[in-house]
């Protein structure tokens, strides 16, 4: 099934590889989830959207995803090979609506909703309103994320590389719930639509930076919209807690690129378990 891939993987940046699909017609298309992309040994949620996206693309009318919403029903298992279902829901001249499923040993894991379109082209009013790029510490002087600091496998980090306010691991009650800092591919691969899909699910869980590391917390929904192609470089990160209650947490996110532009914003419900779970 991957010889087709394996033949052309000097050409492919590392993310490029391990979200390869194969279309086996056009609702069915094949892949295998990699190791590469692990927390605690459990594929990222974000990973396996970009699996999807790889997918949706393919069959996508229009060149861009808008956006990409998921409830995440079971975790992938990584070293896997995997399967994306198709389902074409309505096509437009300027939007296409598509869902899919993402599906190992038989179980769907992942359902996805996404709307496609062309961020280049101009639909109706082009006044702006967006939030201004924060102020962080440069990459320079920001922490970089490693599953020591954690306390977990962290194999996500030797693809990713994430750069942390430095403040982010002293955990202080009165500060925000708030992950702030630089994102980008340890190869040098460019960001992309795509990859902003992944970059929405790589910072730590935001309530760390005012509780600490708490323990496991496995992403149930997620909605992303992209909002601009983003230009070469860093990508600024910043994900706030809206609410935390009864292990349940909001948060919300934006990335903006090396140019200041706001290019992506995630909303996300997750389950905050103690460590023992």
């Amino acid at each position: 099934m991957r010889e087709g891939i394996n033949k052309r993987v000097w050409l492919l940046k590392i993310f490029d590889y391990d979200t390869k699909t194969i279309a086996q017609n056009d609702k069915s298309f094949v892949g295998k989830v990699s190791e590469n992309w692990n927390i605690g040994g459990v594929p990222n949620g974000g990973y396996l959207l970009s699996i999807v996206s790889d997918a949706l693309a393919k069959r996508a009318a229009h060149p861009d995803p808008f956006s990409i919403s998921a409830n995440f029903m079971n975790p992938g298992i990584a070293g896997e090979e995997c399967r994306v279902e198709i389902d074409v829901l309505k096509t437009g001249r300027s939007t296409q609506t598509i869902s899919a499923r993402f599906m190992q040993n038989g179980s769907e894991r992942v359902r996805v909703t996404s709307a496609y379109g062309d961020l280049e082209k101009l639909l109706g009013i082009n006044d702006q309103i967006e939030e201004a790029v924060p102020a962080v510490p440069s990459s320079n002087d920001c922490l970089l994320r490693t599953g020591d600091l954690q306390g977990i496998e962290l194999s996500l980090a030797e693809q990713v590389e994430v750069r942390l306010h430095p403040e982010f691991f002293s955990s202080n009650h009165l500060a925000p719930a708030e992950s702030l800092g630089w994102v980008r591919f340890c190869d040098g691969r460019a960001p992309d639509p795509r990859a902003l899909i992944l970059f929405c699910d790589v910072f730590p869980p935001s309530p760390f930076k005012k509780f600490g590391v708490l323990g496991w917390v496995p992403t149930v929904e997620i909605s992303i919209n992209i909002v601009k192609k983003p230009a070469p470089g860093w990508i600024v990160g910043r994900f706030r807690t809206d609410s935390l209650s009864n292990g349940r947490m909001i948060e919300s996110g934006s990335l903006w690129d090396s140019t200041g532009q706001q290019v992506a914003q995630s909303r996300q419900l997750g389950l905050i378990m103690s460590k023992d779970d």
